[in-house]
């Protein structure tokens, strides 16, 4: 655990517009945000961007790192050039010119991630970027925790932090994105411990394709109408990975579905939904205290299998974040929006309770508008 934020700081609020392409695949989440960075936090219009299939295809052929270089830069881009899009495209729709925005907040899309080696990799070029928009893009959020010994992830904790001030804590915020990862929040504001829970939605989405074509199960239809295979879930929760303390943190390709071949599309997503399920619940024992409410973000929680699953494994109130005014399509871009002031400002984005960095750590790389 840490104190997050006990300092007090002189800042100021900026408008910014907060970027995140998730391990999901399924697009660019844009978001408009007012914020100091610190405490005052403003929401405004937000997209999602979805990708064309081309685009996510190339993303998909390059995760792991492992393609030509020439390849990975052409894609690289591709993705930013889809960003600036969204970006115009959420101005236009806000009525906004660029020059109403002081940063943009750029996460990039993570293509390789082992921090035990010292590596982080997300594609996106900041430079780039500022130069289409004419704006000034922060980005490459993660490097320099990594670089000081951390996890590089989560990222969004201190934002989870400053938004939950006063609700009944201990809080837990679940993001059930491609990865799912959880922030606990104590009584006092800035004691935080975060960490990745296990899969989210990435392998059922990638099952659900296989199966059937659509890109996700859709209100959790293809999982409502199967089994568990309670053998398969049993070598699913083998994995080491469950049992280490916090904090941790996964790569979208870290786990497969070789598990699953022989299983009907019905029966495999129901027990890939009861192994998301299961890893949040197992990951619900190594916090310090029982959260008073589980606040949940991301695509998982619009699916009923999943939330309907983790109310019966977790014991207590389990809520989507809409239930206290939060919107949970455009949380993570919002994240970034306030960690790109946050990092103007030169404040920490992340603590040894987060990411397991050695001290209270900042980050970004900033590129000025031409």
């Amino acid at each position: 655990m840490s104190k997050a934020m006990t300092e007090k700081v002189e800042s100021r609020a900026r408008q910014a517009i907060g970027l995140m392409s998730g391990t999901s695949l399924d697009g660019i989440d844009a978001a408009l945000a007012v914020t100091d960075g610190v405490a005052a936090f403003e929401s405004g219009r937000f997209l999602t961007f979805p990708y064309e299939t081309g685009l996510r295809d190339a993303l998909r052929s390059i995760l792991g790192g492992a393609a030509d270089p020439a390849h990975i830069a052409k894609i690289e881009r591709r993705l930013t050039d889809a960003h600036a899009d969204a970006v115009r495209r959420l101005l236009d729709e806000a009525g906004l010119a660029p020059g109403a925005i002081d940063v943009v907040g750029f996460h990039g899309h993570t293509i390789l991630h082992r921090p035990a080696e010292g590596r982080s990799w997300q594609i996106g070029d900041g430079g780039r970027l500022a130069r289409a928009l004419g704006i000034d893009v922060v980005c490459d959020f993660r490097a320099n925790d990594v670089a000081q010994g951390g996890e590089g992830a989560p990222f969004a904790p201190i934002f989870h932090a400053s938004r939950g001030a006063g609700l009944e804590r201990p809080l837990a915020v679940l993001n059930i994105g491609g990865v799912g990862n959880v922030t606990w929040i104590g009584e006092e504001g800035g004691n935080l411990l975060a960490f990745d829970t296990g899969p989210g939605n990435g392998l059922l989405d990638e099952w659900t394709e296989r199966a059937t074509g659509r890109r996700f199960d859709a209100e959790g239809a293809l999982a409502g109408a199967g089994q568990v295979s309670d053998p398969v879930l049993a070598v699913l929760l083998e994995d080491p990975y469950f049992s280490r303390p916090p904090p941790k943190s996964l790569d979208r390709i870290d786990f497969t579905l070789d598990a699953l071949a022989g299983l009907s599309p019905a029966d495999g997503a129901a027990t890939l939904v009861a192994f998301t399920c299961e890893t949040i619940a197992r990951s619900a024992a190594l916090l310090p205290r029982p959260p008073a409410r589980w606040l949940v973000t991301g695509g998982g929680r619009h699916n009923p299998v999943i939330m309907d699953g983790l109310r019966v494994r977790l014991g207590g109130p389990v809520d989507p974040v809409e239930a206290v005014g939060w919107q949970g399509d455009a949380l993570e871009a919002q994240a970034f929006a306030y960690l790109a002031v946050r990092s103007l400002d030169a404040l920490p984005l992340t603590f040894p309770g987060t990411t397991g960095v050695g001290a209270p750590t900042t980050g970004g790389r900033l590129f000025v508008k031409p």
